[in-house]
């Protein structure tokens, strides 16, 4: 009888040391996307932020729901058929394509009225309102988009785009990353911010870009915001950013190992009851 009791208590012991499951939806544009799609990265990364959490912390199980170049917008109008699934957790980490595309923010009366897809605030409410229909219990933390320089695609320089420097059709990306602090405070949703917090800013997001002169035609190396006034050539010009231009991002916008780490880290600070 005694030994079945032992057996019982260690049985219980050894099972209940193991931590429960926690399933993470992760919600996003391309910054989500490569973490598992490293090799469209130039393989300049070795572990995007789902990877890096869910190695910290082995009981988290993530679905990658990063889609390349996508808006608030196209996930608010897809969020039907993109099979998003119930989750503990989910995280949402939007608006830097918003932006540059020029989407209209609108109003946070936008995402209290339920407006829909056509502002990017209407379209947070869309998506929020299907993940809380999936999990009401769920935790959700919203992301703010990251400070970016000047965008040039490593595998296609023809695809560029200029920072955050400037305004993108008279809208700043500080707005948005605003936008998603205000809904954060609105709901109560734990929010990670990234473009006041992270200490990712215009003077580190490279540490330089590399371009012709444009009095002599020799390759330098710009740092910002010098480089802002230096024109790039896609069609003649060599890539600006080499290995040793990367410092938070590889490319301008998405974010190197050690732009990841940081996001990683601010992300589980958030994370209530992960640690």
């Amino acid at each position: 009888m005694k030994k079945s009791i032992l057996l019982v208590l260690l049985t219980l012991i050894c099972f209940g040391a193991r931590p429960r499951k926690i399933s993470w939806v992760a919600i996003g544009d391309s910054i989500t996307y490569l973490n598992d799609h490293k090799d469209e990265t130039g393989n300049r990364v070795t572990k995007g932020f789902l990877t890096l959490i869910s190695e910290k912390f082995p009981n988290v199980e993530y679905v990658n729901q990063g889609h390349n170049g996508w808006t608030s917008l196209n996930i608010a109008e897809k969020i039907e058929s993109i099979n998003l699934v119930s989750a503990d957790v989910y995280t949402v980490f939007l608006g830097t394509n918003d932006w540059w595309q020029g989407k209209t923010l609108g109003s946070i009366s936008d995402y209290e009225d339920q407006t829909g897809t056509r502002t990017v605030y209407g379209s947070f409410r869309v998506i929020i309102n299907k993940l809380k229909m999936l999990n009401e219990e769920a935790k959700i933390i919203l992301i703010t988009p990251m400070q970016r320089g000047d965008f040039v695609y490593i595998n296609n320089i023809k695809n560029n785009a200029y920072g955050s420097y400037k305004p993108k059709k008279e809208q700043t990306l500080e707005q948005f990353a605003d936008a998603v602090e205000e809904i954060g405070d609105l709901e109560k949703f734990p929010v990670v911010d990234l473009y006041h917090d992270s200490g990712m800013t215009m003077d580190n997001i490279v540490n330089f870009k590399r371009l012709k002169d444009p009095g002599t035609g020799e390759y330098k190396n710009y740092t910002y915001p010098e480089y802002t006034n230096i024109p790039f050539d896609p069609e003649k010009d060599e890539y600006p950013y080499p290995v040793e231009a990367s410092n938070m991002t590889y490319d301008g916008l998405h974010p190197s190992d050690k732009g990841y780490e940081i996001i990683a880290n601010m992300l589980i600070e958030k994370w209530e009851g992960l640690k």
